[in-house]
């Protein structure tokens, strides 16, 4: 049976897309038979024990600290990383290293698959530099955003493998001069062991949140520049000229929290527009089941254009209408008028008559929820997606099965 070493950034019990995606992809392995394990580094600051099994995954800690300026702070953590990873490679014995980005933890893998020589794969699931300037803690092209770039493109390097989550962060790397051969693709997906089921809607839920008998359009998710709920909320006092009933259902938190609050509390559509907060990942879907419409206005930025969210596809399992903008990312996961709706980014206006459209037409609202649920069963369902990977792995233990052949002849 082949073991699988997960090199991770930070995993359950922390709830982020990013652990998320991480438990479904151990669960989806181990389904398929593979032994996994996943490895943290220093920046998993959940406190718990030393060797933590949470939801049947098993998951090891990093101890310490690493102190000193930048640079020596991270080469340090990249240092301590490593030797975790080693001593439990020692104990454990797995046959393949699994590292996900950022390339902190590619580059302690790399260390240690070099040391021991066994094979690695690198995934990416964002550009970290990207993903700083669009969430507000970095500039771009700064000296630290072309730093970490640099980094990132000595792991891709050296890698044995390459994952990506789209064609966008794919056709990137090959721009940086990379060899596609080397990349392999494994979409978002959705558990739906997990996430398949539609809950019923909960009444009394909306009566508590004053959400009437109108038509309900719903944002869940992180509270971040880029996703654009500046522009949804923008939206609502156009919407509510021709759909008075509309209301406007914001389920999250997050840095632009306060400044979406106060943009929305001076909105002439102010008594359409509700704020849920943060809510625990188990009652997620009762506010999915609340919602006509999920809207994603992403706004246009190298960040959107190259990566897929995963929200649309949980939407689509939910047998929800999906309204997104039209960036990349976007583009990668919804058919226009088949699966969902775009509409031009960074435009209220354009935001506003799509919706006023999608009220307007709701005959055709039954044959697109199939088809968003049919595109996330055949396409994006991680008992689906777990296949890609296997074709990973296998292609590097058969190339090191034949590299050892050659050694001995």
């Amino acid at each position: 049976m082949t073991r699988v070493l997960h090199v991770l950034d930070h995993s359950l019990p922390i709830h982020s897309g990013y652990t998320f995606r991480t438990r479904a992809i151990l669960r989806a392995q181990q389904a398929s038979g593979i032994e996994v394990r996943g490895v943290t580094g220093l920046r998993h600051t959940e406190s718990g024990p030393a060797v933590q099994d949470v939801d049947g995954l098993l998951f090891h800690r990093t101890p310490g600290e690493a102190y000193g300026p930048a640079g020596w702070r991270e080469w340090r953590e990249i240092g301590k990383f490593a030797e975790a990873i080693d001593l439990l490679c020692d104990e454990w014995r797995p046959d393949i290293l699994h590292a996900h980005s950022p390339a902190i933890c590619g580059h302690a893998a790399v260390r240690v698959a070099d040391r021991r020589g066994i094979p690695l794969v690198y995934e990416i699931r964002a550009f970290w530099e990207d993903a700083a300037v669009g969430n507000g803690t970095g500039r771009d092209r700064s000296a630290k955003y072309r730093l970490t770039r640099s980094l990132e493109n000595h792991v891709v390097a050296r890698a044995d493998a390459v994952v990506t989550i789209c064609e966008g962060l794919k056709r990137d790397l090959v721009a940086r001069g990379n060899d596609p051969e080397r990349i392999a693709i494994v979409p978002n997906g959705v558990d739906l062991s997990l996430f398949g089921k539609t809950a019923s809607r909960d009444l009394r839920l909306a009566e508590e949140l004053g959400l009437g008998s109108g038509p309900v359009i719903g944002f869940i998710g992180s509270f971040y520049d880029y996703e654009g709920i500046d522009d949804l909320i923008a939206a609502m006092p156009l919407l509510a000229k021709t759909h008075p009933e509309a209301r406007l259902l914001l389920v999250g938190g997050g840095p632009r929290e306060a400044a979406l609050r106060e943009q929305a509390a001076r909105s002439t559509a102010h008594e359409a527009i509700r704020f849920v907060g943060r809510v625990p990942h188990s009652e997620v879907e009762r506010y999915y089941a609340l919602a006509d419409i999920m809207a994603y206005p992403r706004k246009a930025s190298r960040l959107t254009e190259l990566v897929t969210p995963l929200k649309p596809l949980e939407a689509m399992a939910q047998d929800k209408i999906v309204l997104a903008s039209n960036v990349g990312g976007h583009r990668e996961l919804i058919r226009d008028g088949e699966t969902g709706v775009l509409f031009a980014p960074d435009d209220p206006v354009a935001c506003a008559n799509a919706l006023a459209r999608l009220l307007d037409n709701r005959d055709c609202w039954p044959a697109m929820r199939v088809a968003g649920r049919k595109h996330v069963e055949s396409a994006h369902d991680w008992s689906v997606n777990v296949q890609r990977y296997q074709s990973v792995y296998q292609s590097l233990l058969v190339g090191e099965a034949e590299s050892r052949l050659e050694t001995v002849a």
